[in-house]
């Protein structure tokens, strides 16, 4: 399931290197909105209300580590770890981000536990896959989410609800209602949907437990 879709990741790298392309999204301008999104899961710390060093954040799916220099340019008071199934988006990340308080990494065995868990776009590329099969990905790598997460979990899916001429074959479309219920009867009862921002997808924020909690192995 995941080998794939890492190749379809490196071969975007290499065509189009350190940018918004290069993890297959259209431009910085829309890359950014969905950090914001995300972020809102973590809205006090992500605001620096919070003391220094208290929270931590894990990005599952970093591609070459944009999130990170966000959190480099508006907020000191993080650590961060970076996990990609793609070795050369880690490697690029590892080269291009400097910053102490960032890690990356390519095995699962190395995740942390972390107060907070953003995944940006990995449940967009299910190439052959079938659905069910890639839905019940979907579940399984959620439940991953949560059981990295102290504090609260976020993620986005492209919509259904998008315009049927952009639809693409090798694209996951997800129904916002089901992953919110989903959410809800799953992980948490204070689950918030995102589906009113310019582009053709949903965020769902899933909080959690409000005692922050060290950054370490699992």
């Amino acid at each position: 399931m995941v080998s794939p879709v890492a190749r379809y990741y490196a071969e975007k790298l290499s065509a189009h290197g350190v940018t918004p392309q290069g993890v297959d999204w259209n431009s910085d301008e829309s890359q950014q909105l969905r950090f914001t999104q995300l972020l809102r899961v973590a809205e006090g710390w992500a605001g620096g209300e919070e003391r220094a060093g208290e929270c931590t954040l894990l990005d599952y799916g970093c591609g070459y580590g944009a999130l990170a220099q966000r959190l480099i340019a508006e907020n000191p008071r993080f650590r961060y770890v970076g996990f990609d199934v793609c070795t050369p988006m880690i490697e690029r990340a590892r080269a291009n981000v400097r910053d102490p308080r960032c890690t990356f990494v390519d095995s699962d065995e190395d995740l942390p536990l972390a107060d907070y868990t953003v995944a940006s776009g990995i449940f967009n590329v299910r190439l052959n896959a079938a659905d069910e099969q890639w839905r019940a990905h979907i579940v399984a790598t959620i439940d991953r989410l949560a059981a990295h997460s102290s504090r609260g979990f976020a993620f986005n899916m492209l919509t259904r609800y998008a315009d049927r001429e952009r639809l693409r074959e090798h694209l996951h479309y997800a129904d916002p209602g089901e992953c919110f219920r989903l959410c809800k009867e799953r992980w948490s009862r204070n689950v918030a949907l995102l589906h009113d921002y310019d582009l053709y997808e949903f965020t769902l924020l899933v909080r959690m437990g409000s005692e922050p909690k060290a950054l370490i192995p699992r």
